[in-house]
C-alpha cells in the first residue's frame, strides 16, 4: 500500500531525511520510531503531502503522491501529533464539517455512527470538543482520520500526553484498526510499537538503522543468547564450572537465591547454544537445574544499541573524511 523510495529532504547543507526507503503491505501495522529530530514527522508530512521532497518516491496505492496528490489523499486518514481539531465545534458538527471537506460519499448519518462507535465517542457526539478531556479529543482526531474509509491511517505521536489508561485504551484502538487497515504509527515512545506494530522501522539523523518483525527486532543488535538459570549447588563452584563450558561467553551470579540454588545469567558466544553442554556439564556435578529461559532485549535496549552504534559509524566515517 505505501512504497517509500530513495526519498530525501534537505533544508541547505542538512539533511532531515538522507535516502530512506521501505514498504508497507496492505492490513500492516508498522512502528516508525525515532529519537526527537530523527526525521520521522518530516517523513510522515511528506507521505501525506503537507511536504514537499527534495528528491525520491512516495507512492500510496500505486499512486505519486507528488504526482497525483489528490487522489493519493484519498487513501489516506492522518492524524498529526496535534490534532486538527476546531474546540468551539460540538464534536458531531465537526465529523459533518470533516465529512464534506474529504467530499466522502457514503451514506453520511450510517458512516459517522459507525466511525463514533469504533472510536468510542458516540456518548460525547453533542459536547463542545473545547470540553472533553485530552483522551476524548484524542479520539475525536482519530475519528476524523476515519471518514471517507481511508485505506492508509497515519499516527503521528498518538498518545503523547495521555494518561496510563488512556493510553492503553488508543493502544487497543490503533491494534483493532489495523484489521481493516494499512497503519503507520509514527512515534518515540518505545512501549507504545512494541504493543501494537507487526514490524519496526528505526530512523536515526534521517537514515533507516533498523526494519524488522517486531519479534525479530532484538537479532538486529544481539551477538549472542542470554540466559538465565536457577542452579542447586555451592555458589563459587558452580559460577567456576559454569565459565569453563565451551561457548559460554560470560557468567555472572545475579545474587537471587532460594533455599539452596542460586540464579545465574549466561551469555553465549554468537551462533552458539550451550544449553546442552550446560546440562552434561551440570549433571556431572550432580548440581540440579531448577529453571532454564532465554532473556531477550528489551525495545529499549535495541533503541540504546543502535543509536550508539549509528553514532560510531558517523564519527568514523567523519573521521575517515578528515584524514
Amino acid at each position: 500500500m505505501i512504497e517509500i523510495s530513495h526519498l530525501v529532504k534537505r533544508y541547505g547543507a542538512k539533511f532531515a531525511v538522507d535516502d530512506i526507503s521501505f514498504s508497507v503491505g496492505k492490513g500492516e501495522i508498522v512502528g516508525f520510531l525515532g529519537p526527537n529530530g530523527a526525521g520521522k514527522s518530516t517523513t510522515m508530512n511528506i507521505l501525506t503531502g503537507y511536504l514537499s521532497s527534495t528528491s525520491g518516491t512516495v507512492k500510496v496505492g500505486g499512486i505519486d503522491v507528488l504526482e497525483s496528490p489528490y487522489e493519493a489523499k484519498k487513501l489516506i486518514g492522518f492524524l498529526p501529533e496535534q490534532p486538527p481539531l476546531y474546540v468551539d465545534m460540538k464534536v458531531d458538527e465537526y465529523l459533518n464539517f470533516v465529512y464534506d471537506l474529504k467530499k466522502c460519499t457514503l451514506n453520511r448519518e450510517k458512516h459517522l455512527k459507525e466511525v463514533c462507535e469504533v472510536t468510542k465517542i458516540a456518548d460525547v457526539r453533542g459536547r463542545l470538543i473545547k470540553n472533553l478531556s485530552k483522551g476524548y479529543r484524542q479520539r475525536v482526531g482519530i475519528a476524523q482520520a476515519l471518514v471517507g474509509n481511508p485505506k492508509v491511517l497515519i499516527f503521528d505521536e498518538p498518545t503523547v500526553g495521555l494518561d496510563p489508561k488512556q493510553i492503553i485504551e488508543i493502544r487497543n484502538l490503533i491494534r483493532n484498526l489495523g484489521s481493516d487497515h494499512t497503519v503507520i504509527l509514527s512515534t518515540h515512545i518505545l512501549p507504545e510499537v512494541q504493543a501494537v506494530a507487526d514490524r519496526i522501522v528505526i530512523i536515526n539523523q534521517g537514515k533507516i538503522v533498523a526494519d524488522e518483525k517486531t519479534e525479530n527486532i532484538t537479532r538486529v543488535v544481539e551477538d549472542g543468547r542470554l540466559y538465565s538459570v536457577k542452579i542447586c549447588g555451592p555458589q563459587r563452584e558452580v559460577l567456576a564450572t559454569l565459565k569453563g563450558i565451551p561457548g559460554v561467553l560470560r557468567a555472572d551470579a545475579v545474587g537471587e537465591r532460594e533455599l539452596d540454588s542460586f540464579t545465574y545469567h549466561i551469555e553465549s558466544e554468537p551462533g552458539v547454544d550451550v544449553r546442552k553442554s550446560l546440562f552434561f556439564a551440570l549433571a556431572a556435578k550432580n548440581w540440579p537445574i531448577l529453571g532454564l529461559e532465554a532473556v531477550g532485549m528489551s525495545l529499549e535496549d535495541v533503541f540504546v544499541k543502535l543509536m550508539e552504534a549509528d553514532t560510531k559509524k558517523k564519527m568514523a566515517g567523519e573521521r575517515r573524511n578528515r584524514a
